[in-house]
């Protein structure tokens, strides 16, 4: 790469790191003090109108410094993509405790998680996970529909009906499936949705019947279905210390979020879309197709409790750590499906005995 060219992406990347922990326009002079030092003013300056030339910096109004547009936080993003393999952070082995602690209630886990992210970044943390996951099962229902594919209905005790429609790779009589979906009714009513999920059926799949084709096949799309049946609810963070950044003095920014965050469809919709697995996304900008939420970004991880997905992250001013909040929930996200792995949940000696003495208190 061309000098001149390192030279734009250094600038850039200070620019944007100086406006991040100020919250004002960032001169020449500055860059030139704190970042810069080995460039004249007078190249600086050039290079400054370059970055502006390219729509990466703006000047929000005349004799003012420079700060960066949407576009110029995008290209700071992915000069600093390759430093964010550099960092880790050290308290991966207490988010680990917590899930292994509450290894039977996920969601609580989830919860105490989510409010040390709030705790770490003074942002607005939030955890996006199936909304049915507490409910329990009343009756389960299957129907055949022709070309080996079936409707799965599961009545929750909450009166909620879910359909799933689903292929399975084997033809079933009417006496097999009346069969299993009694033995499954039997088994299954009155159990958490969550439980049947993570644990009964994959236990039923692995320690009950796993040489039997015609009930582990059965098993494995009904597994299926389970998850899908899945509608995800953000769970917010209810502390308000991030309102206490300069953006929500505002009452028309505050407004503004406050509405955001209100609409979970919209954003799960773009979580969902925007998700294919590699890494953590930020979201802003014209990602929203809401020209009002531009100077809002939305930074999520994908987790697994037990094949079954959800989101963690915060939303926060366009203006924010990124250097701090990547890393952070990369690590966070990757704790959380790492631990809930199958077959990694196991409480040690020390944390049982730890457990019981709690329970005592």
């Amino acid at each position: 790469m061309k000098k001149h060219q390192l030279r734009l992406r250094k600038t850039l990347i200070a620019l944007v790191d100086d406006y991040i922990q100020t919250n004002e326009p960032v001169s020449s002079r500055i860059l030139n003090e704190k970042y810069l030092q080995d460039v004249s003013s007078a190249t600086l300056r050039l290079d400054l109108m370059k970055l502006e030339q390219q729509n990466l910096i703006q000047q929000p109004y005349t004799s003012a410094g420079r700060i960066p547009t949407i576009k110029g936080f995008r290209a700071y993003l992915k000069l600093i993509e390759p430093e964010h393999s550099k960092i880790s952070f050290e308290n991966m082995d207490l988010l680990r405790n917590l899930l292994i602690r509450h290894y039977k209630d996920t969601p609580l886990a989830l919860h105490y998680i989510m409010k040390l992210l709030a705790k770490e970044t003074d942002q607005l943390s939030f955890v996006a996970e199936p909304e049915v996951s507490s409910g329990y099962l009343e009756n389960l229902e299957v129907f055949p529909i022709g070309n080996q594919k079936y409707i799965f209905v599961m009545s929750l005790d909450s009166g909620i009906d879910r359909t799933v429609v689903m292929k399975v790779d084997y033809e079933y009589t009417e006496s097999q499936l009346k069969k299993l979906v009694h033995y499954l009714n039997e088994e299954l009513s009155g159990e958490c949705i969550y439980d049947i999920a993570n644990r009964i059926l994959l236990d039923m799949q692995e320690d009950m019947y796993p040489d039997n084709v015609l009930v582990s096949t059965f098993l494995k799309q009904l597994h299926k279905a389970f998850i899908e049946i899945s509608d995800f609810y953000i769970h917010y963070d209810g502390s308000i210390s991030f309102l206490e950044q300069p953006e929500f003095d505002s009452k028309e920014n505050l407004l503004t979020f406050m509405s955001m965050i209100q609409r979970q469809d919209i954003l799960i919709n773009l979580m969902r879309s925007s998700d294919d697995g590699k890494g953590v996304k930020v979201l802003m900008g014209e990602d929203f197709n809401i020209p009002e939420w531009s100077n809002f970004s939305l930074i999520y991880g994908r987790y697994e409790v037990f094949g079954i997905p959800g989101y963690l992250g915060v939303v926060a001013p366009i203006r924010t750590e990124y250097r701090h909040l990547i890393p952070l929930i990369r690590d966070i996200t990757a704790t959380i499906t790492e631990t809930t792995h199958k077959g990694l949940v196991i409480l040690t000696k020390e944390e049982q005995i730890g457990n019981s003495e709690e329970k005592n208190r």
